[in-house]
């Protein structure tokens, strides 16, 4: 509960229908404030490590290699830090997460002032080598943001801090990818690692200063057996967050190109470095400005159609991006397909903050984490096997075909989703 003496504090709980609320509060601030620094950091690195895995090995497979590097030891760990993120200080968690992806970020920069046959010899070997340690890092980081969300957010402010949120991670997915780009073409991959690392010690300096006001149940009776197992159970048997999840991560991992752009950008756009940039920004500009909006007229009614044609727009921007040619169009419909994913995003945050109990929010995010935020770089091992097997530009097509499919199966054997009101599952939650 809140601090009784905090009057301001139990003055913006009441303050439901002002879309600025959640920011009124200054811990949460500081925790977008750190959630945007680290995420534009992992988001400049990402851009780099893929520009020169490719200019070493020129291999679409040896990109997709790099998200499968993250992507297994974050799924790995992620039931145990769950675990620890529902017993341990969650503030403590995420320090540690973000001191070892500094390190990471260290180990870039320096691996380039090494002798010039470095990367000859050894090949792609010494980046996924630090990326598989990143991603161990990130397995703890997850759920420990996750359930630091509840420490500084009142309840009644979910679903209007989760918007905030989803913007504020948007808007540093726009910044980190563009920014990338942009260092990587005009000063050089030394500057985006330094860049890299710069940011990430800013994040770590705004967490030291967030003082959680909100208490949590802490149960450290229970074995870690017990304690995985039921946070497992609570999401396999509520039938909207598991359809929830379901659909998006088979539209993600099926749909998702973004391990393919620098391939887009060299080969077929034309465009370089700069250019790779601004294509990895253009889905997050679309999400930025739907999130934007979303944060002002939060999804209410029949979100569950609306995030079944969302998965599906989706899924249809990316066919059109796969068959353009002309570096404005495929801007523009990366743009599309952010916008759309960013609703089934906020339509699934809010029904995760809503529907998971404080004392749980670690175990629920790292299985959400394990279908969700691993799909990403499982999507992109995918997405370089496709580009292997069938060639880059029918592999997208492939991956949006298997979204708009995924979208008329759970249409049609969730009945859940489809008649999803937010509206009535706010209600629910408050008379509780």
């Amino acid at each position: 509960m809140p601090h009784p003496e905090s009057q301001e504090f139990q003055k913006i709980i009441q303050e439901e229908r002002d879309a600025y609320a959640a920011l009124k509060l200054p811990e949460y601030r500081l925790y977008l404030a750190a959630r945007f620094l680290f995420t534009v950091a992992i988001q400049m690195q990402a851009v780099a490590v893929g520009w020169q895995v490719y200019e070493i090995t020129k291999d679409s497979l040896s990109l997709g290699l790099v998200g499968l590097a993250e992507a297994i030891p974050s799924i790995a760990v992620a039931l145990y830090a769950g675990h620890l993120a529902d017993i341990h200080r969650r503030k403590q968690i995420i320090l540690i997460s973000l001191f070892v992806l500094l390190g990471c970020s260290l180990f870039l920069y320096f691996f380039l002032f090494l002798t010039p046959n470095f990367f000859q010899s050894s090949g792609a070997f010494p980046i996924y080598t630090v990326i598989f340690i990143s991603g161990i890092a990130r397995g703890f980081l997850t759920p420990a943001v996750f359930g630091l969300f509840a420490e500084i957010v009142p309840r009644s402010l979910y679903a209007n801090a989760a918007a905030w949120s989803s913007t504020v991670w948007q808007t540093a997915a726009i910044s980190g990818p563009a920014a990338g780009g942009l260092v990587v073409g005009f000063l050089g991959l030394k500057s985006v690692y330094f860049l890299d690392s710069l940011l990430m010690i800013l994040s770590i300096s705004m967490v030291f200063l967030i003082e959680p006001k909100i208490r949590t149940e802490r149960n450290q009776s229970e074995s870690v057996f017990q304690s995985i197992r039921e946070g497992i159970l609570f999401v396999f048997q509520n039938p909207i967050i598991i359809s929830a999840i379901s659909l998006d991560l088979f539209a993600v991992l099926f749909g998702g190109a973004v391990a393919l752009l620098p391939i887009f950008a060299t080969d077929i756009l034309n465009v370089g470095a700069e250019g790779l940039g601004i294509l990895r920004a253009s889905p997050a500009i679309g999400a930025v400005v739907m999130a934007f909006w979303m944060a002002h007229h939060p999804p209410k009614e029949n979100a569950g159609k609306i995030l079944l044609l969302a998965v599906a727009g989706f899924g249809l921007s990316m066919i059109g991006f796969a068959l353009s040619s002309i570096f404005l169009l495929s801007c523009f419909l990366l743009l599309l397909s952010g916008a759309f994913d960013e609703i089934s995003v906020v339509i699934r945050s809010t029904v995760l903050q809503l529907s998971t109990p404080d004392h749980m929010r670690g175990r629920v995010s790292a299985v959400n984490n394990i279908f969700i935020g691993s799909s990403n770089e499982i999507g992109a091992f995918e997405s370089g096997v496709a580009a292997r097997l069938m060639g880059v530009i029918p592999s997208v097509i492939f991956g949006g075909g298997m979204t708009l499919f995924v979208v008329l199966v759970t249409a049609w054997k969730s009945k859940s989703i489809r008649e999803l009101s937010l509206l009535n599952f706010r209600e629910r939650k408050n008379s509780g």
